[in-house]
């Protein structure tokens, strides 16, 4: 069964970064586009990045653009969140999760397929 593990969260003081890592197992991620989300205490799980099975198109939310990042490297099997200029809003727990298609991520409220693993936790706080 294809999992992905997210790993990278911790507690980091605002203005500071982070780097998060979406890693599959029992398979690949080469073929999926990738989402990251978010979900704040409270909320409903957001969508916060997504990048297209090739790389070629990225997209974020409005609240992230110009602060984060998303890559892949497919030869390691894993997706990639480079977090900067980290806000106390940024902080929830960060999942990883395919999408259904590569469109999918072009769309202003992508959503990941029932993959969902365990995410990790960022907090940003002084």
């Amino acid at each position: 069964q294809l999992q992905f593990v997210e790993s990278g969260g911790g507690l980091v003081q605002p203005g500071g970064s982070l780097r998060l890592s979406c890693a599959a197992s029992g398979g690949t991620l080469e073929y999926y586009a990738i989402g990251w989300f978010r979900q704040a205490p409270g909320t409903d799980r957001d969508g916060v990045s997504c990048i297209t099975s090739s790389g070629g198109n990225t997209n974020y939310a409005d609240s992230v653009k110009g602060r984060f990042t998303i890559s892949r490297d497919n030869a390691k099997n894993t997706v990639y969140l480079q977090m900067n200029s980290l806000k106390p809003e940024d902080t929830g727990v960060y999942y990883c999760a395919p999408l259904y298609n590569d469109a999918a991520c072009g769309t202003e409220y992508f959503y990941g397929m029932d993959y969902w693993g365990k995410g990790t936790l960022v907090t940003v706080s002084s």
